[in-house]
């Protein structure tokens, strides 16, 4: 598991970390490795889990199927990001959604109860590690708030200027790239393609946005 620090001392679980606390960190939290293939399945909706997850290496989307076949993507998971932390929680319920790799992914696994209980050895950096994964809860719930935001206007068109405004925010640039392809964005948005791109053209015409594939510049 050597070869994954430098990914996991960037990880919000291991903040403030070092490289040998986090070696020895792992033997205590139960880290176990376990590696996917495109489309393969991490985890089920329905399914109870007991473990906080960070991705080491490929792509996994977080996304829910209606009984129609009609998909919602709720988040996307990219290396050094953690995902499962809201479900693994005692008495948190079962999954809402389908965690799916969408490239060939490895993914380390943490026993919560490890996490969250004092380990034998009294690692100095356990308490660390219990406030690093509160934070990164509270930044998760941030996430969801703004893509309520994005789903609480009444317009393609509204959701789309929404979500491209914040994008272009976050990485303080009126020219930015976006983490999906036009079907993922679609259904992030909970839209129809079809009209979603039609709008995006029209909003080109209009000069209110430039884009190629997932490049887009506001003006």
């Amino acid at each position: 598991m050597k070869k994954y620090i430098e990914i996991l001392k960037k990880t919000k679980l291991f903040a403030r970390i070092g490289d040998g606390d986090i070696e020895a960190m792992l033997g205590c939290l139960g880290a176990t490795v376990r590696s996917f293939k495109k489309g393969e399945y991490i985890f089920h909706e329905g399914e109870k889990i007991q473990f906080i997850t960070v991705l080491l290496e490929g792509c996994i989307l977080v996304q829910r199927d209606d009984y129609w076949g009609n998909r919602s993507i709720i988040n996307r998971i990219c290396v050094g990001e953690m995902f499962g932390e809201a479900y693994a929680t005692p008495g948190s319920g079962e999954l809402l959604n389908d965690v799916v790799a969408i490239e060939d992914s490895t993914v380390m696994f943490f026993d919560v109860l490890r996490i969250l209980t004092v380990c034998p050895s009294a690692c100095r950096f356990h308490s660390m590690t219990v406030h690093n994964l509160v934070c990164a809860i509270s930044e998760k719930n941030r996430s969801l708030v703004a893509k309520l935001g994005y789903m609480s206007s009444r317009s393609t068109r509204g959701k789309l200027l929404a979500y491209l405004s914040d994008e272009a925010k976050k990485q303080h640039s009126s020219s930015f790239e976006i983490p999906f392809n036009r079907q993922q964005l679609a259904d992030f948005l909970s839209v129809d393609r079809s009209a979603m791109s039609n709008e995006l053209c029209k909003m080109r015409d209009e000069g209110i946005l430039i884009f190629e594939k997932n490049k887009f510049t506001l003006t």
